[in-house]
């Protein structure tokens, strides 16, 4: 009887034990290029958000005081030293942070970027915002929706050598015969010069009479376009679009220049980063055609790079753009 109870003891403790071993929290860093900034501070939020909801996570919002590779470093060694599950990084230089975050991997720590990617030797997987496609297909469908009709449209670009520009313009045009009537006039080039985008805003409002919106897949064009227009007194007349910031939005929105535009949101970037530290910390494996877990944003499939795309460029309009403009 002794010798059944001292097995039924024991038992409970094991299992006590393995109960606690299961429930220890696992600790995943976030960190961002710099802290003070409104767009990971908005990103910390829905890293907690995902925290609170699997329950057994603890997030470690850390980042230096300037955005230097060089502060990042030290961030991912202190990480280091406390012995945490996962490293999620958006990283100040894409190549600079590879050696401590290999020697984080080397110590069972998992890696991945996010937002700002690092080289593949110095991560398990990086998460984009979105994806070439998506943004290409998001801008012109912001001026489409607007123009049931059709339409002339032109588009205020950064500089003509700009890649990721020019790939957005690229798959844009991809896209364009599924929005009937929608003719592109021009594309013009105002270098992310706020003056500069200015006047070539003007100059397009001069040379075609009959513009109705104006693309700009800039967060610098797309404000001094927003601008030219209701300078120009044709709010109503022309709509402002594409890629920008909801802080320096919101006015342009309200005032009518701009009925909508759109940028990722940092709330689900920060949440999605998480949840993929999270299932790999429970033995998902990064690899090409992995889709690894993302919460309430589903899932993410990575290509033969080992990265994904989280979502279609999030839509600001007057329904939002305010409560946004107070994050970012």
């Amino acid at each position: 009887m002794k010798i059944l109870k001292t097995l039924l003891v024991t038992a409970a403790v094991s299992v006590a034990m393995m109960a606690t071993a299961q429930a220890e929290t696992k600790k995943i860093a976030l960190v961002v290029k710099a802290l003070g900034i409104g767009f990971f501070e908005a990103a910390n939020k829905g890293a907690q958000e995902a925290a609170k909801e699997l329950g057994d996570v603890e997030v470690i919002y850390t980042g230096p005081t300037t955005t230097t590779a060089e502060g990042q470093i030290e961030v991912i060694n202190s990480l280091i030293a406390q012995k945490v599950d996962a490293i999620a990084v958006s990283a100040n230089d894409t190549n600079a942070l590879v050696p401590a975050l290999k020697k984080a991997m080397d110590r069972g720590i998992k890696v991945i970027s996010w937002d700002s990617g690092v080289a593949p030797e110095g991560r398990s997987m990086h998460l984009n915002p979105s994806s070439n496609p998506l943004i290409g297909n998001m801008i012109i469908k912001l001026a489409a929706d607007n123009l049931p009709e059709g339409g002339d449209v032109a588009v205020l670009s950064a500089t003509a050598t700009s890649t990721n520009q020019n790939v957005w313009i690229e798959e844009m045009t991809k896209v364009l015969p599924n929005y009937k009537g929608i003719n592109v006039v021009a594309t013009v080039y105002g270098d992310d010069l706020a003056d500069k985008s200015y006047r070539e805003t003007q100059g397009l409002i001069q040379s075609h009479p009959n513009l109705k919106a104006i693309i700009a897949p800039t967060s610098v064009g797309i404000v001094a376009a927003a601008q030219a227009v209701t300078d120009a007194g044709k709010i109503g007349q022309i709509n402002v679009t594409g890629l920008g910031l909801p802080s320096e939005m919101a006015g342009h929105v309200k005032s009518g220049a701009s009925k909508s535009f759109a940028i990722w949101n940092p709330i689900d970037l920060g949440y999605s980063a998480t949840m993929i530290a999270y299932d790999l910390i429970g033995g998902a494996e990064a690899k090409p055609g992995a889709e690894l877990k993302m919460g309430r944003m589903g899932t993410v499939k990575l290509d033969d790079k080992n990265e994904g795309a989280m979502a279609d460029p999030f839509v600001y309009d007057a329904s939002n753009v305010e409560e946004f403009a107070k994050i970012f």
